[in-house]
């Protein structure tokens, strides 16, 4: 029991305590977020063709707009800025270097105070968009808009969504979750002779299995304004978005669905940015199951992308009933940009011999340029090889920390098993890959090597699995230093 005479030193004691709390100096805000958002269309008035397929296409209206949605985050300490980025998801089959130099040069110009080496633009691999690059197809000259006039009306329209979504920033909110969905299908098909073929027929006596994993998670971030309205979200989809790749009509493929779904659930001005993750070995195409499958979609009187969209946009209500339990609004933000060199695939001779084989049967017919030109550019690198002139694969990495979250990049159509490593190596609580920052060569993995097929083999693929390994150990590198307590 107290006594009278002790209280007061304890009095004393708590006194003191208040007072040396007082005037400790208050723990500073990790930083202020700034974010703004915005969406333009990058689809064109004209005729094009479209990009994809080995075949050309010309387009026959549009069915579906293709966009460019921007994100721009800032992290602030005070009046100083400390970090920035501006990711730009576009309705693509990927990102030529030369549109994306021209879209930063055109930044520059725009944003003085922006490093544009900071610009990330991804695609999300409708093959029912643009062509974006010259000489791939044979395409008419008159009443079709050509590659390199459609290039710079989007590099254009890039900047202008970059810079929309930069110059509207203000004070805001991030958070984060994870849904999931059935959305893709590992789509190359083992069979008894050891051999893979992507779509290969399941239903055959020889079938022996789906080559590789799947990642049906749906990582999602979220962006509210300082009065808590949702002002935009990025959805990272481990899917390509082809389900109707074969059409002939401008379309954003499934992600038209998902916006529309989600903006008429929380508003039209929502900006949504579709990020397509490591999906090199994936589609939404149906391998097995597909009379029950179908069965059930018939049922609920959808189309199959709406279908699709019906379950990312379940995924991502449920990403969000979390998320939004947790804003955070003092998040420091840490981008870094490095140039990583990858190892070449190493071509052999009796590739290159195939390769020479397939140039002289197709070469006599115009309309197979597209076929013609992948060949040859396995001979052209087998002869730098034998030169002893080839130079590794250059890539540029962008590795972000948002808080508790990491955001990884890389320019491939890229295997689901790498982004199943860097996820489960990665330091971040949750992490977002992000591929096709760049033109979208296949990275494979050795067992799809050893099976072979389109997209294993070489004329698919410039990096091989020990390019793509290093890919892994590089990345994972680098978001480990954005960690460095861990």
């Amino acid at each position: 029991m107290m006594t009278a005479t002790s209280r007061g030193p304890r009095r004393l004691i708590l006194a003191a305590t208040t007072l040396i709390a007082s005037l400790a100096p208050v723990q500073s805000r990790a930083a202020e977020l700034r974010v703004g958002a915005a969406t333009v269309s990058i689809t064109p008035d004209r005729t094009v063709a479209l990009q994809g397929q080995m075949n050309t296409r010309i387009s026959k209206g549009v069915r579906s707009p293709v966009t460019a949605t921007a994100l721009a985050i800032e992290s602030r300490q005070g009046d100083r800025a400390t970090d920035h980025a501006i990711l730009v998801a576009c309705d693509l089959v990927g990102i030529d270097q030369a549109v994306l130099d021209r879209s930063r040069a055109l930044l520059k110009d725009r944003l003085p105070g922006f490093d544009v080496r900071k610009l990330v633009v991804s695609a999300t691999h409708t093959h029912t968009a643009p062509v974006y690059s010259d000489g791939q197809y044979l395409i008419p000259k008159d009443g079709v808009m050509q590659p390199l006039d459609y290039a710079e009306f989007l590099a254009g329209r890039i900047a202008e969504a970059a810079a929309k979504a930069w110059t509207s920033r203000s004070p805001g909110r991030a958070g984060w979750g994870l849904g999931h969905a059935v959305v893709a299908q590992n789509r190359r098909a083992v069979f008894a002779d050891g051999k893979t073929v992507m779509y290969g027929v399941t239903g055959k006596d020889d079938f022996r299995g789906i080559e590789g994993p799947e990642d049906q998670g749906i990582e999602v971030l979220f962006f509210w304004d300082a009065e808590g309205k949702l002002l935009a979200t990025a959805v990272n989809v481990a899917c390509p978005s082809q389900e109707v790749e074969g059409d002939s009509v401008i379309d954003a493929d499934f992600w038209h669905e998902i916006r529309q779904s989600l903006k008429a659930r929380h508003g039209a001005d929502l900006q949504i940015l579709g990020w397509t993750g490591a999906a090199g070995d994936q589609s939404p195409h149906l391998m097995y199951r597909k009379e029950a499958e179908e069965r059930m979609r018939r049922l609920r009187k959808l189309s199959r992308l709406e279908e699709l969209a019906r379950r990312v946009v379940a995924a991502w209500e449920e990403a969000y009933e979390g998320a939004r339990q947790e804003q955070h609004d003092d998040l420091a933000l840490i981008h870094r940009v490095e140039t990583v060199d990858l190892p070449l695939r190493v071509v052999t001779e009796e590739e290159v011999a195939g390769a020479r084989k397939e140039v002289a049967t197709n070469k006599p017919f115009p309309e197979r340029r597209w076929v013609v030109a992948w060949y040859q550019d396995v001979i052209d690198r087998y002869d730098r090889q034998k030169a002893g002139t080839p130079q590794p694969y250059r890539m540029e990495l962008h590795a972000i920390r948002l808080g508790d979250v990491a955001i990884a990049t890389n320019p491939f159509e890229l295997y689901t098993q790498y982004g199943i490593q860097m996820k489960a190596r990665s330091p971040a609580l949750q992490t977002f890959v992000i591929q096709l920052t760049g033109p979208g060569t296949y990275l494979p993995t050795a067992p799809a090597v050893r099976g072979g097929g389109y997209s294993a083999i070489v004329a698919s693929s410039v990096v091989g699995p020990e390019g793509g390994q290093v890919l892994v150990d590089r990345t994972v590198g680098v978001l480990q230093s954005l960690w460095p307590s861990k």
